[in-house]
C-alpha cells in the first residue's frame, strides 16, 4: 500500500483508495470491494465487540448489530480511518478511540446516546451518511448544525470545533457549529479538500411529539460552495474557481490529461504531452480527485515499479507527494464512473465534451520554462503576470491570461487576440466595464434555482454589454473577433446573430421580471406609533425584488395587515401611554412604551408601574386590563415588563402571514426565472468567457501601452520537398528588446537586437546579462505567440511549436535523482520534443558534472539541436567545447560583451559576435563580499596551472570587447538576470449634451488662440467623449492628458485634469454615492495645456450658469509652456 503524505494547499485530501491498491489485484471495472481476510482481521471489532462496557458505575449490555456491513461499506471506513490517522489534536485523538468501525459512522452503541435503533436521530443520519458515505455529514438540529462519530472527529480537527460534552469518555463523539458559522465550517472542511453533504429541517409547524423532517438540501466541494437558501438572501456569495477532478494516463501518444468538471457537467482530454507539461498542468491545477490509470505503472523502460528508471521519475515525485487513487479500464469511461460515484450523480447525467481541437497548436510550458519566467509564481524570478495587466486586475480575467501563457493557443486563434488587441489599442469611445461571472457559479444557481436578485442583475450586466458592444460602431468589430478565442475556452460554437439575438431576449427578460438599480416602485411600510426598525426588518428580506406588478395582490394585503396592526396598536397601548404621559410624579413613576422586540420578531408594550392603585374608570384603565404577559414562541414569557394582548397579537400574525405569503411568491418568482434561464445556460457561460477574455485583453493593452511595448508581426512556416520544413521568414528578429520586469519608465533599461536565424552559442562573463537575455528572448516569443504585446521597439516572432527554456537544475530526493540526473533528464525531454519550429534556450549546460565529460555531452546535444535545425541559445561556460570537432552547419557563437573601463574588465550586457572567455569569477566572488584573502589565493592558483592556457585565448577575448551593431541588452545586475445600455432621463441627456457643447466650443476656442494656425482648415474638431455610468476610459486614454467633467449626484460639476484618466475615474466613483457617476472627456497636448483648459473650464462654464463643484481650482495662474503644434493634438 503506498501511504500518502498530504500536499500543502488545497490538493485532493480527499481520496478513494481502491482495493486494487490495498490488494494489489487486477482492476476490474466498478468492481465491488473484497477485502481480504487480513482487512477483516484488523476491522473484527466490526462483528464481535466488548460483552460489556463500564461507565460511570453501571454496565449496559451491548446488542450486535443485526447483520455485519457489507463489503462496500467496509471499503469506505478503511477509507475513513486512512484520514483519520492523519489527525494530531489531542482532542481528536480522544474522540477517535471512541470510534468503533461497525457502521459508517462509527457508533459505539455501548455508549451514551449511541443507539442506532430505527426511528432515532442516529438511525436517521446513518441513512443520510449511507447516500453519501464519503462526505462529512452536517445535520441541522434546532439552532446548530451537528455531526456524529467520524464526521466529529473530523470537524474537531479541521474545522477547530471543540466536541460537544467536552472530554467526558462514556458518550459518542459529537461535535457542532451554531447556525450563523456554518459559511465558515464549510470552509474550513473544503479547504482541506473534503466534501460536505448537509442536511436541514424542514421549516414551519410541527405535531406534538413528532420528529421534524430532514433532507438533503445540497453539498459543499472544494472549488463548489453551499447554496442552499441563496435566494432569499441580500448578499452576494464568493465562488472560488471550480475544482476539476482530474485523471491522467499514458498511450503510445504520450501522456493524457482528463478534466472532469461536475459542476459544468463537461470534461476535456488533452494527449500527446511531455512528462514536465504534464507536471505543469499539475502544479497550476487545484483538483477535487486525482485519479492515476494503471496504464503508468509500466514506464518506458520496462521496469515494473513506475519511477524508477527513465521516463516518469518527475510525475512520480508530484504525485507521491499527492493523495490519489488508482483506476483501470477505459480511461475516459472509467473516470466519468468514478465522477458520478463520487457526486452522487445518476447514470443517465451526461458530460459535455469541451476539447477544443489541437492543430497548429503550441506544446504546452514545461515546468522549468514556466517557473523561470514567472509565468507560474516563483521566488526570485520575476512574475510575468504581474507586468502583464494592471495592479488592478485580478481574479477571472488574470486566470485567463495565466492559463493561455502556459498553454498558447492555436496559431489562428493567436492571430485573433493581437487583432482583437489591436483594435483595443486604437479605440476612441468608452469601453463597458466587462462584468466577469464565474460560469461555473451561473450554471450551479441556475440548476438549482438558487440565484437571487442581485445574481440576475448581474446576469442582466453581462448581456447588457455584449450589447453595447454590438451597438457601437467602434466596439462591433472587437466582440466579433472575440467569438473564436471564447469558443476556445468554453467549447460552444455559437453563431453571432444568435448571441446578440440571445441576449436581447434575456435583457428584456430580467428587465421585466427583476427590480433593477435605480428603481423603486415598493416603499417600506411606515406608521408612526410602530417602530421603523420592524418594518424593515419584516418586509426588506422581499421587498425589492421583483417588480411590483407581479406581486400587487400580496403586497396589498401585506399593506391591509400593516394597517390593522397599526390600528390595534393605537387602540390598545396608545390610551395607556397617554396615561403615563399625564402623570406627573418623581422618581419611581410609572414607566411605559410601543419597542420592537426583535429577536420575537413583534411589537409589545414595555412598562412597569403603569396600573392605578385604585381603578376608578379613568382613560387608559380598560386597556391595562386587556394587557396580557408576551411569550415568546414556545410558550413562555419574555419578561416582567413585556405585555401585549389579544387583538395585536392576531393582527401581528396576520401580518406575518402576509409578509411569509409575499416573501413566498416572490422566491417562487425568482426560481421560476431560473427555470427560464436554464434553457438559456449555454448563451450565458459564453457571454460571460466573452466578457471575462475582452476584460483581460482590454487592460493588457492598457499596460503594454503604458509600458510603451508593441505589438509583434507573426510568420508562418511554409513546408514543401521531401517532407522537410522550409521557411521563407524562419528567423526572429527582435529589435530594442528589454527585460519584460523593466518598467520604461525607469528609463534603466539597456535595448538589445536579436537577429537570431540559426543556434546560438553564447559565452560571457558572470553577471554579463546571459540569463537575462534567455528570459527575456522566452518571453518576447511566449508573449508574441499567444497574441499579446512583446517589451521590444519592433519583433518579427516565427509561431513556434514549442518554446522550451532550461537553466538550473536542482536534485530531487523525492525521485532519488542528484541534479545533473534531472538536468540530464530535462535534456532527453528537450531534444526529443524539438523540431525545426522550435525555440530551445538552455542556460549553462551541463554545469552539474566533471568538466571533461560535461563538455563532451554538451556538445554532443548542440549537434543534436543543430541537426534538428531549430532556433535557440546554448549558454555556457564550458570553453572547451569550441576545441570539439563537432559537426555543425545552423550554429554560430555569440557573446556577452565587454569592455576595460579604468583598467578593469567590466560587462556591457550587449549580445557580440564571436567568443567571450573572460568569466569575470574573481571580480563577482569579491563584490559578493568573499575574503580578499581566499580571492588572492584563488588568483596565484589560476596563474599558476591556468596562464599559458590564458594568454593563448588572448586574441578571442580581444575579439569579443566589441559589440554587435547597436546590440544592446540591460541586465543592470537586476535578481532576474543574475538575476448593455441603460436608458438615461432625458433631461438628464440634454445637460450631458449642453456641456459637452459648451466645453467643445471654449476648448477649441483657447487651443486656437494658443496656436495661431494659418487657416481656419487647420483647426481640428475636437470631440468630448462621454463616459456613462458602468463605462470606463479606453486604452488610448493611457499616458494621455486629458480635461474631464464629472457629473455629480447633486448635479454639480466638477472640472478636472490628470495623465491617468483610468485611474482618476476609478478614484472618483469609489466614493460614496459616486458609483454611478458620468463623465467628458478630451485629450490635450500636455500637462499645462490641460491646467489651462482646467481653468478656463470652471470660470466660463460656470459664467455660463452650470453649477461647478471645484470653484477653488479656477485660480491657477501659473502655467508651462508648449511646443506643440496642431498637428501633436490627438482629436478623439
Amino acid at each position: 500500500m503506498y501511504w500518502l503524505a498530504t500536499r500543502n494547499g488545497v490538493v485532493s485530501v480527499s481520496r478513494w483508495r481502491s482495493l486494487a491498491l490495498l490488494l494489489r489485484s487486477p482492476l476490474n471495472k466498478h468492481a465491488c470491494y473484497c477485502p481480504s481476510p487480513l482487512i477483516r482481521r484488523q476491522f473484527g471489532r466490526i462483528h464481535c465487540f466488548k460483552d460489556q462496557k463500564t461507565s460511570r458505575g453501571y454496565t449496559k449490555k451491548c446488542k450486535a448489530p443485526d447483520k455485519p456491513p457489507n463489503d462496500k461499506d467496509l471499503s469506505h471506513m478503511v477509507w475513513w480511518k486512512e484520514r483519520l490517522e492523519l489527525c494530531r489534536k489531542p482532542s481528536t485523538l480522544n474522540l477517535i478511540k471512541r470510534l468503533v468501525y461497525s457502521n459508517l459512522l462509527g457508533l459505539d452503541v455501548n455508549l451514551k446516546n449511541g443507539s442506532l435503533k430505527v426511528g432515532t436521530l442516529n438511525a436517521e443520519i446513518l441513512q443520510f451518511k449511507s447516500k453519501f458515505p464519503r462526505e462529512v455529514l452536517l445535520c441541522r438540529v434546532g439552532d446548530f448544525y451537528e455531526a456524529l462519530g467520524i464526521d466529529a472527529c473530523i470537524l474537531v480537527e479541521y474545522a477547530g470545533l471543540n466536541p460537544f460534552g467536552g472530554l467526558r469518555s462514556d458518550s459518542i463523539p459529537r461535535a457542532g457549529c451554531p447556525v450563523v458559522n456554518l459559511r465558515q465550517t464549510l470552509d474550513d472542511l473544503t479547504q482541506n479538500g473534503f466534501s460536505v453533504c448537509i442536511v436541514e429541517e424542514v421549516q414551519g409547524p410541527t405535531q406534538a411529539r413528532s420528529r421534524k423532517g430532514r433532507f438533503i438540501s445540497g453539498h459543499a466541494h472544494p472549488g463548489s460552495p453551499y447554496v442552499f437558501g441563496l435566494v432569499g438572501v441580500d448578499h452576494d456569495l464568493d465562488f472560488p474557481e471550480p475544482m476539476p477532478v482530474v485523471g491522467i494516463s499514458r498511450s503510445a501518444r504520450g501522456y493524457c490529461i482528463t478534466l472532469v468538471l461536475e459542476t459544468m457537467k463537461t470534461y476535456s482530454s488533452e494527449d500527446g504531452l511531455t512528462e514536465e507539461a504534464l507536471v505543469t498542468k499539475l502544479r497550476t491545477c487545484r483538483y477535487h480527485h486525482l485519479f492515476i490509470h494503471s496504464s503508468l505503472r509500466d514506464n518506458a523502460s520496462g521496469t515494473s515499479r513506475w519511477g524508477e528508471f527513465g521516463a516518469g521519475g518527475l510525475l512520480w515525485g508530484e504525485c507521491t507527494a499527492r493523495q490519489f487513487e488508482w483506476f483501470g479500464g477505459d480511461p475516459l469511461a472509467e473516470l466519468l464512473y468514478k465522477v458520478k460515484e463520487l457526486y452522487g450523480l445518476d447514470n443517465e447525467v451526461t458530460f459535455r465534451n469541451v476539447t477544443v481541437p489541437s492543430e497548429n497548436r503550441p506544446r504546452s510550458l514545461h515546468l522549468g520554462t514556466a517557473t523561470q519566467i514567472g509565468a507560474i509564481p516563483t521566488e526570485g524570478i520575476p512574475c510575468l503576470l504581474k507586468v502583464l495587466l494592471p495592479s488592478n486586475c485580478t481574479g477571472l480575467p488574470a486566470l485567463y491570461i495565466r492559463d493561455l501563457l502556459l498553454n498558447p493557443p492555436a496559431h489562428e486563434i493567436a492571430s485573433t487576440i493581437q487583432a482583437t488587441c489591436r483594435f483595443m489599442s486604437n479605440v476612441k469611445c468608452s469601453i463597458p466595464e466587462f462584468t466577469c461571472v464565474s460560469s461555473s457559479k451561473l450554471v450551479k444557481l441556475l440548476e438549482l434555482r438558487e440565484a437571487n436578485h442581485i445574481e440576475f442583475c448581474r446576469i442582466k450586466n453581462v448581456v447588457d454589454e455584449i450589447l453595447h458592444m454590438h451597438r457601437s460602431i467602434d466596439l462591433r468589430e472587437i466582440l466579433k473577433l472575440l467569438m473564436d478565442p471564447a469558443w476556445v475556452a468554453t467549447g460552444l460554437k455559437i453563431d453571432f446573430e444568435t448571441l446578440v439575438s440571445e441576449c436581447e431576449w434575456l435583457s428584456n427578460r430580467i428587465g421585466q421580471m427583476i427590480l433593477l438599480d435605480g428603481e423603486s416602485d415598493q416603499q417600506i411600510s411606515s406608521y408612526a406609533n410602530i417602530p421603523g426598525e420592524f418594518f424593515e426588518d419584516m418586509e426588506s428580506s422581499w421587498k425589492g425584488r421583483v417588480k411590483k406588478i407581479h406581486i400587487e395582490e400580496e403586497v396589498a394585503e401585506v399593506e391591509r395587515a400593516a394597517e390593522a396592526l397599526s390600528s390595534v396598536i393605537t387602540e390598545d397601548f396608545l390610551p395607556i401611554l397617554s396615561r403615563i404621559r399625564a402623570t406627573s410624579a418623581p422618581l419611581g413613576g410609572p414607566k411605559g412604551e410601543i419597542l420592537y422586540a426583535r429577536e420575537h420578531e413583534a411589537v409589545w408594550f414595555k412598562g412597569k408601574r403603569f396600573a392605578p392603585a385604585v381603578w376608578a374608570g379613568t382613560p387608559g384603565e380598560e386597556q391595562i386590563k386587556q394587557l396580557k404577559p408576551a411569550l415568546d414562541s414556545k410558550g413562555r414569557k419574555v419578561g416582567e415588563e413585556w405585555f401585549t394582548t389579544m387583538k395585536v397579537e392576531d393582527a401581528l400574525m396576520r401580518y406575518h402571514d402576509a409578509g411569509a405569503k409575499a416573501k413566498a411568491r416572490v422566491l417562487e418568482l425568482l426560481r421560476g426565472l431560473s427555470t427560464e434561464l436554464q434553457t438559456k445556460i449555454n448563451i450565458l457561460v459564453f457571454a460571460s468567457m466573452l466578457l471575462v477574455i475582452a476584460k483581460a485583453l482590454f487592460a493588457h493593452v492598457s499596460e503594454g501601452r503604458r509600458r510603451k511595448w508593441v505589438f509583434p508581426t507573426l510568420t508562418g512556416f511554409s513546408s514543401s520537398k521531401g517532407g522537410e520544413l522550409f521557411d521563407e521568414t524562419k528567423g526572429m528578429k527582435i529589435t530594442g528588446l528589454t527585460p519584460y520586469w523593466f518598467d520604461v519608465s525607469e528609463g534603466s533599461a539597456v535595448h538589445n537586437t536579436v537577429d537570431m536565424q540559426s543556434l546560438f552559442l553564447l559565452t560571457g562573463p558572470n553577471g554579463g546579462g546571459k540569463s537575462s537575455l534567455l528570459r527575456s528572448i522566452c518571453a518576447a516569443a511566449l508573449l508574441g505567440i499567444c497574441g499579446f504585446m512583446v517589451p521590444a521597439e519592433s519583433a518579427l516572432i516565427p509561431q513556434f511549436d514549442s518554446i522550451m527554456l532550461h537553466m538550473k537544475s536542482y536534485d530531487s530526493p523525492a525521485d532519488g535523482k542528484s541534479s545533473f540526473q534531472v538536468e540530464m533528464s530535462e535534456m532527453r525531454s528537450i531534444v526529443n520534443g524539438a523540431t525545426s519550429r522550435s525555440l530551445v534556450l538552455i542556460d549553462e549546460i551541463c554545469r552539474g558534472t566533471e568538466t571533461a565529460k560535461g563538455t563532451c555531452i554538451a556538445g554532443s546535444i548542440i549537434e543534436a539541436l543543430d541537426q534538428i535545425g531549430c532556433l535557440g541559445i546554448i549558454s555556457t561556460h564550458l570553453h572547451g567545447i569550441f576545441t570539439l570537432p563537432l559537426c555543425t552547419k545552423n550554429t554560430v557563437y555569440k557573446a556577452m560583451a565587454t569592455e576595460y573601463v579604468n583598467g578593469q574588465t567590466k560587462p556591457t550586457w550587449k549580445l557580440a559576435d564571436g567568443i567571450c572567455r573572460e568569466s569575470l569569477a574573481f571580480e563577482t566572488a569579491k563584490e559578493e563580499g568573499l575574503a580578499e584573502a581566499i580571492i588572492q589565493r584563488a588568483e596565484e592558483l589560476y596563474s599558476s596551472v591556468y596562464a599559458k592556457e590564458a594568454s593563448s585565448r588572448l586574441s578571442d577575448e580581444q575579439l569579443a570587447q566589441f559589440g554587435s551593431e547597436g546590440a544592446h541588452l540591460q541586465s543592470n545586475r537586476a535578481p532576474a538576470g543574475s538575476l448593455g445600455r441603460k436608458t438615461e432621463p432625458t433631461n438628464k441627456m440634454e445637460v450631458l449634451q449642453d456641456v459637452k457643447t459648451a466645453v467643445t466650443l471654449i476648448c477649441q476656442k483657447k487651443l486656437t488662440e494658443l496656436y495661431k494656425p494659418k487657416t481656419t482648415s487647420d483647426v481640428p474638431v475636437l470631440n468630448c467623449v462621454a463616459i456613462a455610468a458602468r463605462e470606463q476610459p479606453p486604452p488610448s486614454t493611457i499616458g494621455a492628458s486629458c480635461v474631464y467633467i464629472m457629473f455629480r449626484p447633486d448635479k454639480k460639476l466638477y472640472i478636472g485634469e490628470t495623465d491617468d484618466l483610468d485611474g482618476r475615474v476609478r478614484t472618483h466613483r469609489s466614493k460614496e454615492g459616486m458609483k454611478n457617476a458620468s463623465f467628458l472627456y478630451l485629450t490635450v497636448p500636455g500637462k499645462s495645456i490641460a491646467r489651462q483648459l482646467e481653468t478656463l473650464l470652471i470660470n466660463q462654464l460656470l459664467s455660463r450658469g452650470f453649477p461647478v463643484a471645484n470653484l477653488a481650482d479656477g485660480k491657477h495662474q501659473n502655467f508651462g509652456t508648449s511646443s506643440l503644434s496642431f498637428d501633436s493634438i490627438t482629436v478623439p
